[in-house]
């Protein structure tokens, strides 16, 4: 099990080093940073595990906490926070709430404080293992829904246009994309092309997404080949059972090889 974190914070402070060396004590790798767009941007893709200790300095950092609810979201990051209540309530106003995995008050307790972040990492190590779904939708609204659907089953991947799904696939590999038919500026289907003309990502399954159901809508999205489709009105436990006859159908396929 990887046990490494980020940890963002404004400055070391007494706390923050206590903090550190406990988690070090126990296992933990710690990276740290500061809370400034280009420094967090060097971290993206390492680690999975983000551990923010907040400070009265958040109405300053907007555009951080933007960029952090973003690179949570696209990179399916796992983060924890540190503060006192209106630090916390500052934070989630920008923040959804339901991104924040723990959160521990202060005064802090550090032994506290590791003993959990060993749960975190253990969740963490479970959704290693599960498989990774990229859905790109320009819908904000139907991400977030789906995204809640699937996440007890996989570790889920949102991004909000094709040219954002493209940049994602430059340096991660996902067992399926769930791709948007129509979208804006670049649609699903030129997606799709500039997918299958890469060697890096040519084989990565692709399932459409569309919201029309009628037979001439449908036939023109089969005949760009993709890897099936789904009907964006299908419910919760319709797209849970596609997707689990899909994945059982790609290990069968691997079985006979």
């Amino acid at each position: 099990m990887d046990k490494t974190l980020l940890l963002i914070s404004k400055g070391s402070t007494f706390m923050v080093d206590a903090l550190s060396k406990g988690l070090k004590d126990a296992g933990i790798k710690v990276m740290h940073t500061s809370p400034i767009i280009s420094e967090l941007e060097k971290y993206k893709d390492y680690p999975d595990v983000f551990l923010f200790y907040l400070g009265n300095y958040l109405e300053d950092i907007k555009d951080v906490l933007t960029y952090l609810k973003d690179l949570c979201l696209e990179k399916d990051k796992i983060l924890c926070t540190i503060g006192d209540i209106t630090e916390y309530e500052n934070l989630i106003k920008i923040l959804p709430e339901k991104l924040i995995k723990e959160h521990y008050e202060r005064p802090l307790n550090i032994k506290d404080v590791t003993e959990k972040m060993q749960s975190v990492f253990a969740l963490n190590d479970d959704l290693s293992r599960r498989k990774k779904i990229l859905l790109v939708d320009d819908d904000s609204t139907f991400l977030t829904l789906v995204k809640g659907w699937l996440d007890t089953d996989y570790r889920v991947i949102i991004v909000g246009s094709g040219m954002q799904a493209i940049t994602y696939l430059a340096t991660n590999k996902p067992d399926l994309i769930l791709l948007d038919y129509e979208m804006p500026v670049t649609s699903g289907p030129k997606i799709l092309e500039m997918i299958r003309s890469e060697s890096d990502t040519q084989n990565i399954p692709v399932i459409f997404l569309t919201g029309k159901g009628d037979k001439e809508s449908v036939m023109k999205v089969v005949g760009l080949k993709p890897n099936g489709y789904l009907l964006k009105n299908t419910n919760k436990g319709e797209l849970l059972k596609n997707l689990q006859d899909f994945f059982d159908s790609q290990n069968a396929l691997r079985s006979n090889q």
